[in-house]
């Protein structure tokens, strides 16, 4: 499943996606951005309420193919033209990062 393909079924908001058909291989949720930095796996479709700049930099050293913002969390100023620049992808979504994770799971 691509990142646009999964935007949509999960009907996330798209903060930015320069990399809309990166393939999406797994799941992680986590907030700690050393632990995600060591755990995410390449092509994993993030899950997080972080929402600052270092987000960016944890994606794009994991090679996530995308960050989730959930529970409704929007980025920092400045995160999606940084995003943007490195070819992050960043979806929001209003759900629960339990709820998220879950559908994803389903879906991929």
């Amino acid at each position: 499943m691509t990142v646009k393909e999964l935007a949509s079924a999960l009907d996330c908001k798209i903060a930015c996606m320069p990399d809309e058909s990166r393939e999406i291989t797994g799941g992680y949720a986590g907030d700690l951005l050393s632990w995600v930095m060591g755990r995410a796996s390449s092509g994993d479709a993030w899950v997080t309420i972080m929402s600052n700049i270092n987000i960016v930099a944890v994606a794009s050293l994991a090679d996530t193919a995308c960050i989730i913002l959930s529970e409704g969390v929007i980025p920092d100023d400045g995160v999606v033209e940084k995003a943007t620049e490195v070819g992050v992808n960043i979806l929001m979504s209003q759900l629960d990062t339990y709820a998220l994770c879950a559908s994803i799971f389903k879906l991929i």
